[in-house]
């Protein structure tokens, strides 16, 4: 059996995007609710024939790249260059330690890569040594002049437009790399020009039209419009839990330390407020509830942190393909107060839950004196979530 290819991944990330406007590197700005290079880099490090991502970043951008990517699997990034051809030269000197057999070359501004075009550069790439994929032209093409006058039209049936990850063998590549930099090449726009530069013939494969590059404001608002379009199933859900007070020192609110003369009666931290949310968001999902998930009996959980349990049922949206879309959670108490604390409790939910702060709600009430809540016996808490989901037709099924 022949010795199975070694793939590494370089993600060209050094770019600053000024046709993108305003809003920093494009690279860094989200899209449907995760950073543009999260989601392009995503795809290699979640692949299992890619053994290696090489990120190449700017400098400048290293805290930003930390932040978007910090659970993604890559390489220390590297320094890219002055342009895109230096970039991808430093990420292919980078990667020479680890001897790759085949190495992909995918533009951090395509977010939208999947796993299957990813199976094809590889396979490209073993059979022919240099591949792109490709996607055919639907609109008639125009040559022009200096004066802006049509001098040719193209056959458009042999017109492609090309699209990243580029793959070739390794030592080929980077080879003509080394020639062009020797020789004082830096104007190739793509790493097929330079490998038909230097003599190498390369192949086409199926490429994805999802798969588009990010330059323009109107590229981001047209694929936001998309993705929302595809999270067609808007779901709300509630919570509500309560808790006695018992003794102690403070209470946990929202994932807030907060000091108050007593604490709470609870098998975890009791943070009523992280309960309700973790019930809300169930419920969006038709998923059980807090306690069928995280049973009190369960000793494991015993004064355990909440924001471990907000944290799982966000994963259950994720997991689903969803996003979340707002967060509201109401205390109920006459004590501790709230309101000073208000923006500190919204910015630890939208950190536990990774969505943005605007998309959180922290409010408080009392209960006039009344009941339980109005006596300071206990805090009580509700909720609501409202999440977008894939359009499912089988859970509409008879």
């Amino acid at each position: 059996m022949p010795k199975p290819e070694r793939t590494a991944a370089i993600l060209v990330a050094a770019g600053r995007g000024l046709r993108a406007g305003a809003g920093g590197p494009k690279q860094y700005r989200t899209i449907g609710g995760q950073t543009v290079i999260y989601r392009a880099m995503e795809a290699f490090s979640g692949h299992p024939d890619v053994f290696a991502v090489q990120p190449v970043v700017n400098p400048d951008d290293a805290a930003l790249f930390d932040e978007a990517v910090a659970s993604l699997r890559h390489q220390p990034p590297t320094p890219g260059g002055a342009t895109r051809q230096a970039s991808v030269h430093a990420g292919l000197e980078a990667l020479a330690g680890e001897k790759p057999d085949i190495v992909l070359i995918h533009d951090a501004a395509r977010p939208f890569v999947t796993a299957a075009v990813i199976s094809r550069a590889i396979a490209a790439a073993g059979r022919t040594g240099a591949a792109i994929p490709v996607i055919p032209v639907t609109d008639t093409i125009k040559l022009t002049g200096d004066t802006g006058d049509v001098e040719a039209t193209p056959e458009r049936a042999r017109l492609r437009i090309a699209q990243t990850p580029q793959a070739f063998r390794f030592d080929v590549i980077l080879e003509a790399h080394r020639r062009a930099a020797r020789e004082g090449r830096s104007d190739f726009t793509d790493d097929a020009a330079l490998a038909e530069w230097a003599g190498l013939t390369v192949a086409t494969f199926e490429g994805d039209l999802a798969n588009m590059k990010l330059t323009t404001p109107e590229d981001f608002v047209r694929e936001e419009a998309r993705l929302a379009s595809q999270l067609g199933d808007i779901r709300t859900g509630t919570g509500y839990d309560v808790h006695a007070f018992g003794d102690g020192d403070h209470v946990m609110l929202c994932g807030v330390r907060v000091p108050h003369t007593k604490g709470f009666l609870a098998h975890s931290d009791g943070d009523v407020g992280l309960h309700a949310l973790v019930d809300a968001i169930l419920g969006a999902l038709a998923d059980g509830d807090i306690g069928s998930h995280f049973p009190p009996s369960d000793a494991k959980w015993k004064g355990a942190s909440s924001d471990q349990f907000l944290k799982y049922a966000v994963e259950r949206v994720t997991a689903r393909g969803g996003r979340i879309a707002n967060l509201e959670v109401t205390m109920i108490c006459e004590r501790p107060k709230i309101g000073p604390l208000r923006d500190t409790m919204r910015a630890k939910i939208a950190e536990i839950s990774g969505v943005h702060i605007s998309r959180v709600a922290v409010k408080a009430t009392t209960s006039e004196r009344l009941g339980f809540t109005g006596r300071e016996e206990g805090i009580a808490a509700t909720a609501s979530a409202t999440i977008r989901l894939p359009w499912d037709d089988k859970s509409w099924s008879a």
